[in-house]
């Protein structure tokens, strides 16, 4: 069961909330329509109860408010609008991503692919779905986690009537299984047809909590739409004619004034006692309507539209008094669900409902396998390994032509002139993708629009992006020194004395550029950020860090190692000497003094911006 206690919005600039004290119930095994017109506050109300908007009220999913499930995608499945995937992105590699997010097994994506009748589209790209086929995407996204509530904005919104039937038949299914389902509609036609249950609101105020059936009887009546140029005059005939035969027949003037709505006769009726009046007609016709005003009970003056002949037998059974039944059911289920029994913990007749903060959004449950599928799920990837493969060989092939340049530099393909080899500016372009997509296609945080700031979720970028740019190092390396051996003969490549130091050089360049893109992405939630923050490096940082004045002597740092080695608790192998050297080395020289101090301002930017709060893993 889903209750939903005391909803109500932050006030914004004096203006009235946009949901006002919304207390109702959805049950198990039942479809529930939240219905109202544009503007009512239904998707305001959602989004309270899913705690991504801030306000007061409580909503509990079986008994637990939201932020206190340990696995809210297994708890409750949420479709609130297009799937916010990137648009080169697969269909199965979308949900296959967000299997990882979920903690599910990816063969769950071909499941759903199959449930919702994609399984022929799964290789197609999201921005080549059509509107109906991207509807049910987003319903897959909703089942991911097989969860026991589904909430929906606006599910059928756009769609043609098979593809709307479709889904309202997947909806039942989901509720014949013993789950809860929510959805909004502004239709109450469609309400009708496919809910069990309806809670009208407006204004967000609650106007009416009704079975189906209570519904279809007292808000959607049959009627005849009448339009003629003497409205009030047949009006006048037809309620006359009414009371005469002590029928109950109900006649609404509508504002135009040259339109009535009669309810409780036929079209052949109203025909006849046109003819026989001699009054002309210029519409006759049978509709289903919706019945009554839609505000609230306190605030509902007297039906202004209904003409004063209209029958009375017919205003104490259908009209107002079946709104005034539906208003009366709907506070008693208000106060039921107010007086429900509520989990230990939970402050028992406080006047005022407790405050829902905006809190941030979950992190994946496996992040690594997240990050390398988000990272490969796109051929983007792809194509800049293979540009900077393509780039490195071709400069390699150029700088070796003169043989004036050094080799480590050739094999690089890093000439005087570019401020970064073509390795060390894709790492930095990937790694600042790995963040700006995330803000620019939140698909772990759709409803914040934010990415979730996790340690573990960052952490996994991290490593990821190192071990990307560490295979990208490599495969430059390899491909200039075949593109070399190949064009100019194996003669030129020879292995140099100090091979190790020029390797973690060239390893903690690249890795620095990716790192560098990944943070700076982060703080600034922009992917040109991250490409301008590894730019700047040998731009501004390194002849800042050459400009700045060295000491007149300078002290040798020989024996670190050694030193260190003898200071700590734990031993480590004479080998390891070398290598902490070589990353000596590397640090003190110019670019990567500039990448060490451009990382270390990043990493407390990132740290300020992001986890200001308990750092959460």
């Amino acid at each position: 069961m889903l209750q939903a206690i005391g909803l109500t919005s932050a006030r914004h600039r004096g203006l009235p909330p946009a949901v006002d004290d919304l207390t109702f119930e959805a049950g198990s095994g039942c479809v529930t329509a939240l219905l109202g017109a544009p503007g009512s506050g239904k998707t305001a109300a959602l989004r309270l109860m899913l705690e991504l908007d801030a306000g007061r009220g409580i909503t509990y999913f079986r008994g637990r408010a939201l932020h206190r499930v340990a696995h809210p995608a297994r708890e409750v499945g949420v479709l609130l609008g297009d799937v916010p995937g990137h648009p080169v992105r697969t269909a199965r590699g979308q949900l296959r991503m967000l299997c990882a997010a979920a903690g599910v097994p990816a063969s769950r994506a071909d499941e759903l692919l199959d449930t919702v009748g994609l399984a022929g589209l799964g290789d197609q790209r999201i921005a080549s779905l059509s509107h109906g086929m991207d509807r049910r995407l987003a319903l897959a996204c909703a089942l991911l986690g097989d969860p026991h509530a589904l909430i929906l904005d606006e599910p059928t919104e756009g769609l043609a009537a098979r593809e709307a039937d479709w889904l309202h038949g997947v909806l039942r299914s989901h509720a014949a299984r013993g789950g809860v389902v929510l959805y909004t509609t502004s239709d109450p036609k469609e309400a009708a047809r496919s809910a069990g249950h309806v809670v009208s609101i407006d204004g967000g105020r609650l106007v009416a909590d009704q079975d189906v059936a209570d519904f279809a009887r007292t808000r959607l009546r049959p009627r005849v739409a009448v339009r003629t140029p003497h409205a009030a005059r047949l009006a006048a005939v037809v309620s006359r004619e009414a009371r005469a035969a002590r029928r109950s027949v109900e006649v609404v003037t509508e504002a135009s004034g040259s339109r009535l709505s009669v309810y409780g006769s036929t079209c052949a009726e109203i025909g006849d006692t046109a003819f026989r009046h001699g009054l002309p007609v210029h519409q006759l016709a049978d509709e289903i309507g919706e019945v009554g005003d839609t505000r609230p009970v306190a605030d509902r003056a007297a039906p202004g539209g209904v003409t004063p002949e209209t029958s009375t037998d017919t205003t104490g059974t259908d009209g107002a008094g079946g709104q005034g039944a539906g208003a009366d059911e709907a506070g008693a289920r208000r106060a039921g669900a107010a007086s429900a029994p509520r989990p230990a913990g939970c402050a028992d007749g406080p006047e005022l409902p407790p405050p829902i903060k905006r809190r941030p959004a979950r992190g994946p449950l496996r992040p690594v396998r997240y990050e390398l599928r988000r990272l490969f799920g796109v051929r983007t990837t792809t194509l800049i390994m293979a540009v900077a493969l393509v780039a490195s060989a071709g400069i390699s092939l150029l700088l070796a032509r003169d043989g004036r340049t050094p080799l480590p530099n050739v094999l690089a393909a890093w000439p005087s002139l570019l401020p970064l080899p073509p390795a060390a500016l894709c790492a930095g372009l990937l790694g600042a993708l790995s963040s700006g997509d995330e803000f620019r296609y939140p698909a772990l945080a759709a409803g914040r629009g934010t990415v979730p700031r996790r340690l573990g979720l960052l952490l996994a970028k991290l490593a990821v992006s190192a071990g990307v740019a560490l295979l990208l190092a490599l495969l430059v390396v390899l491909a200039s020194a075949m593109s070399l051996r190949l064009v100019y003969g194996g003669d030129l490549i020879r292995i140099p004395p100090n091979a190790m130091s020029l390797a973690v050089s060239w390893s903690g360049l690249t890795v620095g550029c990716a790192w560098a893109g990944l943070l700076a992405a982060g703080v600034f939630r922009v992917t040109a950020a991250g490409v301008a923050a590894v730019l700047a490096v040998p731009v501004l940082m390194v002849p800042l860090v050459q400009w700045m004045p060295k000491a007149p002597t300078a002290r040798s740092m020989s024996g670190l190692p050694a030193r260190l080695r003898d200071l700590a608790w734990l031993r480590w192998p004479h080998e390891t000497d070398r290598w902490a050297l070589a990353a000596m080395r590397v640090v003190a020289h110019p670019v990567g003094t500039a990448l060490t101090l451009s990382l270390s301002v990043l990493i407390c930017a990132y740290l300020f911006t992001s986890l200001r709060g308990r750092v959460r893993w």
